[in-house]
């Protein structure tokens, strides 16, 4: 995809550094720099102010990542790259068919109704919840994966969507300034909504997770 837009030694390509490394990758395959850049904390994906901060003469390209199901700010992005002139990529995520999305979003919506103790995710338009990610704030301690290791303990699978930033990775370390990253990596938490989970094992996942509350308080 890189290649074939014309991008390779002595380009840099703005990606995100929360989620997997497979991006950048392609970018240091295609003989470019990856540059991170921030993400909106409240769709993980990148958020045009902080690319455009980061944009310099050698920004040939910015690659927009849809993250879990909830499509990238690709308008915003679009306009940043035209302001510069830059090309947009985007890399999608897999889509499920009709039915099931249309059941993670009824399991995601009696989510959003019952769970207490946790920041339930922002639908956002078009949402397909292929992962259902809430936040465990954290208060100077390691609350989300005390709050993990609890909801699995009562029977919930859970898992930690990004366990470590790529811009922490020892192939891509870079020291930059990338908060919202940072907070995202240590607070956010998948919980299940795919459509095999019965209305008895929604209500264990609210059970065990509500059961917690008391983690979140101030130490």
């Amino acid at each position: 995809m890189l290649r074939a837009a014309g991008i390779g030694v002595g380009d840099e390509v703005v990606v995100p550094a929360f989620g997997n490394a497979e991006v950048s990758e392609a970018v240091a395959l295609a003989g470019a720099l990856p540059v991170f850049a921030d993400i909106d904390p409240v769709s993980y994906c990148l958020d045009p102010s902080a690319v455009e901060a980061v944009v310099t003469g050698r920004t040939a390209a910015i690659v927009a990542v849809h993250r879990f199901g909830r499509p990238a700010d690709v308008v915003g992005l679009h306009a940043v790259g035209q302001r510069h002139g830059i090309l947009v990529l985007e890399q999608g995520e897999s889509e499920a068919p009709y039915d099931e999305v249309a059941q993670r979003r009824q399991r995601a919506a009696y989510l959003d109704t019952k769970l207490k103790g946790v920041r339930t995710p922002d639908g956002g338009v078009g949402h397909t919840y292929q992962q259902y990610v809430v936040r465990v704030p954290g208060n100077g301690r390691p609350d989300r994966d005390a709050f993990a290791r609890a909801v699995r303990a009562r029977g919930v699978e859970c898992r930690v969507p990004v366990k470590t930033p790529v811009h922490r990775l020892p192939d891509f370390r870079r020291c930059v300034s990338l908060p919202e990253t940072e907070r995202a990596a240590e607070e956010t938490l998948a919980l299940p909504v795919d459509g095999s989970l019965t209305r008895r094992d929604m209500q264990r996942i609210v059970s065990a997770c509500n059961a917690l509350g008391g983690l979140l308080q101030p130490a």
